[in-house]
């Protein structure tokens, strides 16, 4: 099954590693040294936009890519769910 981010992009389920608030992980250090170090390297796409809500890390062709998106997490997993 394929899940919308935003801004025509597309990505398989399988393809997903993790899906992340921003608002709650950004509060660690941790999360946004990933993200800074993710950025630097240009593993992050922007795909949203209005004030971003989330971000997805996904695997795809072996290679790490982040999204970040204005769809909030709970609609994200709403939308795997089937619901």
């Amino acid at each position: 099954m394929y899940l919308h981010l935003g801004l025509d992009k597309m990505i398989t389920y399988d393809e997903i590693i993790g899906i992340f608030d921003l608002d709650n992980t950004t509060v660690q250090k941790s999360s946004r040294d990933y993200l800074a170090a993710a950025e630097k390297a240009g593993f992050v796409e922007n795909v949203c936009t209005d004030l971003p809500k989330s971000f997805v890390v996904c695997e795809e062709n072996g290679q790490r890519k982040v999204y970040i998106t204005q769809i909030a997490t709970s609609t994200i997993l709403k939308r795997i769910q089937g619901k």
